[in-house]
């Protein structure tokens, strides 16, 4: 049991040293002023978002990014709560402002799937950037993209998604464990095996979509629209797919607001895992499902003797102490505080988390946007 114990967690040591490292490789990238050249199809899926879209407008009017140079294409999934006509309220206001809003057309299980291919199915320039309706971008945004892309050769790139309204315990907790995601993330790109992004920050050319067939093979998954394509554009042409470590280049986005709405999204990035291609990227679910389920037996084998205590204490000070490096770093790179009380705190409650949204998510739905999807 001892052995087992040790050898879960030097791979978990070993998988957190890797992604810092990835993480430092990755350098941060300054946007170079120059004239923009790429045009860009911004997506946004939407359902139900009237409370959220008034920010997403209010930052998309403010890009300093040449107006006939990027279309917005939003994609209504049957709301029902005047999210287009908030959207048309808005952005009439600025005439130069190319938009558009198209009925989602349903060919599969995923809604949002379906948007973003109907979305791309009209889009007139090269590139797709897929952001949600309850985010925020930087003004400069879509100059940081441009200027990566003038000085890198690339079809995908990923870039940074943090939270913001962080105003209480439940948020903060998200808020970290976020953060955790995005150090992984970006520590799997600088190590050559980038096996996770997010679709509020994501841009490719719109060849390479049609090239890849999109969606298609993973169209049954509900969720799964930056995974799968990565996954997709890392087996053909893996030199092509790129992160942008960019401060300018951060999407913020909402935590949710109460502990049910973050169970249901939990739930719905785990149904996910099952269905990765990548072995790199089943590894890491793995061994950080089975760093979390020692931490969690292990009160169990100490409590009936098996184990000894000194050793769980061990443990748990390794993991943690591990994971606040990656962390640490990833805070600095977003510019947020860390706070040590509050992080040895949430890693105590961490693992348990961890643990029941792996196992509720093999036995239950969960809900979406007001629909429910088999986990």
């Amino acid at each position: 049991m001892i052995l087992l114990l040790v050898i879960v967690t030097g791979l978990y040591v070993t998988l957190i040293v890797a992604f810092y490292y990835g993480f430092k490789t990755i350098k941060k990238f300054d946007t170079i002023e120059s004239q923009s050249r790429t045009r860009f199809s911004i997506v946004i899926a939407f359902r139900n978002e009237a409370d959220n879209l008034t920010d997403l407008l209010t930052s998309l009017s403010q890009l300093k990014y040449p107006l006939d140079s990027f279309e917005i294409i939003f994609v209504d999934d049957a709301s029902e709560d005047g999210s287009a006509q908030l959207i048309h309220k808005h952005l009439t206001q600025y005439p130069a402002l190319e938009y558009s809003i198209l009925n989602n057309k349903r060919i599969s299980n995923s809604p949002k799937k379906d948007a973003i291919t109907t979305a791309i199915n009209t889009a007139k320039n090269e590139w797709i950037i897929t952001t949600d309706a309850d985010c925020i971008v930087h003004n400069l945004w879509l100059n940081s993209i441009d200027s990566y892309i003038q000085n890198n050769d690339c079809n995908i790139i990923a870039a940074p998604v943090a939270y913001y309204e962080i105003d209480s315990l439940l948020k903060r907790f998200q808020f970290l464990d976020f953060l955790s995601l995005m150090g992984a993330t970006i520590g799997g790109f600088g190590i050559k095996k980038p096996f996770m992004c997010n679709g509020a920050n994501f841009a490719y050319r719109k060849e390479t979509f049609l090239k890849l067939q999109g969606f298609k093979g993973n169209n049954n998954i509900a969720s799964g629209d930056d995974i799968f394509l990565l996954e997709k554009a890392v087996s053909d042409a893996p030199d092509m797919v790129h992160y942008l470590k960019s401060k300018h280049a951060i999407v913020y986005t909402k935590p949710q607001s109460n502990f049910n709405a973050l169970v249901q999204q939990r739930k719905r990035w785990a149904a996910k895992t099952s269905q990765y291609s990548s072995s790199f990227g089943k590894f890491v679910g793995l061994a950080v499902f089975a760093m979390n389920l020692i931490l969690m037996l292990g009160i169990l084998l100490v409590v009936t003797a098996i184990l000894p205590l000194k050793i769980l204490i061990s443990i748990f000070v390794i993991k943690t102490i591990i994971d606040s490096i990656l962390l640490f770093k990833t805070c600095r790179f977003f510019n947020s505080k860390f706070s040590i009380p509050f992080y040895i705190g949430s890693s105590i409650f961490y693992p348990f988390f961890t643990v029941y949204i792996a196992i509720t998510a093999l036995f239950s739905n969960y809900n979406w946007k007001g629909r429910q999807f088999k986990a």
